[in-house]
């Protein structure tokens, strides 16, 4: 019988990167609704107004710190219009920066990372087409596909759609390229764009035009993107800027491979802070971009993918530090239960399970007994009470859909 070389023992998992996982996935599964709910009640309070083009609640000099960081928090948690930042437009391109980091650590191949694998590269590119797919389909599950409206009423453009073909692509690219290829992939990913989106003339518009439904991603989506666009003349998941989105799932790719670097060459401290130093050079980079580029989620700018993955690497750099390298790890377990059942707590609270009506059916005879402004908040913390315990279990019985 033939002697095999024998795999590189398991390294410990990055809580850290969990823990992120699971405090990004927390926001747009039960954590927004519940500081709207505490905005609401100052709202209520105070008789502020909301603009309903930005959702921002105006705030006057009499409400107290609390008051003011629970409508502060609300303000942030909407997304921009079109052009601008909100913590709430990092929460899409953290997730796929985060599944950027796990790359390194998933794939471990001779012509990527100098390491020994008895895995065929044929098996990588099968198990990736067929999570790409599957992403795909269960995107347009949660569009609401099975519900069979017609082709007219159809979105197949989807934020799982798009985790999945930036993440397929800067998978392709880190499988087949040095890191010195890595770069030049990743710099001509965020030159090109900006080049196709300010040079490329749009029919019945002309070149340069950034304004909603006239830019070059809006008219490609238009004309070529199958199905309902979301926002009519565009759509934010749409094909020409998921380009872009490569370069953010790449940015991840090179963080973990950064963090695997040896290290007796450079501790984990050090790594913290050189991550850090590199997350504000980004931000600063980003902000710089904006006065010619500007940052926009909608269509994916250039700008946006370096100013938002300053702030994911900012965001990562304080979890590493904080988890593997200090190593306070109680405070984040319930992130964690999150973060290693992301995918399936998403679809489950985009329309597989009504948490809000389980939480009202258990918790709503207390709920009905206090103030009507505060009952909101209680019912979504009630909502997040019943994930949390849903996966913990699952987390406690080792049940992780893994795709």
């Amino acid at each position: 019988m033939p002697v095999t070389d024998t795999p590189p023992p398991k390294k410990a998992r990055l809580l850290s990167l969990d823990a992120l996982r699971g405090f990004d996935m927390f926001w747009i599964i039960s954590g927004e609704e519940i500081f709207h709910g505490f905005a609401g009640v100052v709202k209520d309070k105070y008789h502020l107004t909301q603009n309903h083009i930005d959702w921002q609640i105006s705030t006057n000099a009499n409400l107290s710190v609390i008051e003011r960081i629970a409508v502060g928090i609300s303000n942030q948690l909407h997304h921009s219009p079109w052009n601008g930042f909100t913590f709430y437009d990092l929460i899409f391109p953290l997730f796929i920066f985060i599944a950027g980091v796990s790359m390194p650590f998933s794939y471990n191949r001779q012509g990527a990372q100098g390491q020994h694998t008895n895995i065929p590269a044929r098996q990588h590119y099968l198990r990736l087409i067929k999570r790409t797919v599957l992403l795909i389909l269960l995107g347009m599950v949660v569009n609401k596909a099975l519900q069979f409206n017609g082709y007219e009423q159809t979105r197949v453009a989807s934020v799982l759609g798009r985790i999945a073909l930036a993440c397929f692509f800067a998978a392709v690219i880190y499988l087949n390229s040095s890191l010195k290829w890595q770069i030049t992939w990743f710099v001509a990913i965020l030159m090109g764009y900006w080049l196709l989106l300010t040079c490329v003339p749009v029919p019945g518009h002309g070149a340069g035009m950034l304004t909603p439904g006239e830019n070059l991603s809006a008219w490609v989506d238009q004309h070529f993107l199958p199905g309902k666009l979301h926002r009519k003349v565009y759509d934010p998941e749409g094909l020409l800027s998921t380009i872009p989105a490569i370069a953010t799932a790449m940015m991840g790719i090179f963080a973990g491979r950064f963090l695997q670097w040896d290290a007796s060459k450079l501790s984990p401290l050090k790594k913290m802070w050189i991550m850090l130093f590199m997350a504000i050079a980004l931000i600063a980079l980003g902000l710089v971009w904006n006065m010619s580029f500007p940052i926009n989620k909608n269509m994916w700018t250039s700008s946006f993918t370096i100013y938002a993955g300053g702030w994911s690497l900012l965001l990562f750099a304080a979890f590493y530090g904080l988890i593997d390298v200090a190593g306070f790890k109680n405070w984040c377990q319930p992130f964690i239960w999150i973060g290693t059942n992301s995918i399936l707590i998403y679809i489950a609270a985009h329309g597989l399970v009504n948490f809000e009506s389980t939480a009202q059916f258990v918790f709503g005879g207390m709920i009905n007994k206090v103030p009507a402004p505060w009952q909101h908040a209680l019912v979504w913390i009630g909502v997040l009470i019943i994930q949390l315990l849903l996966l913990r279990f699952l987390y406690r019985k080792k049940i992780f859909l893994k795709l």
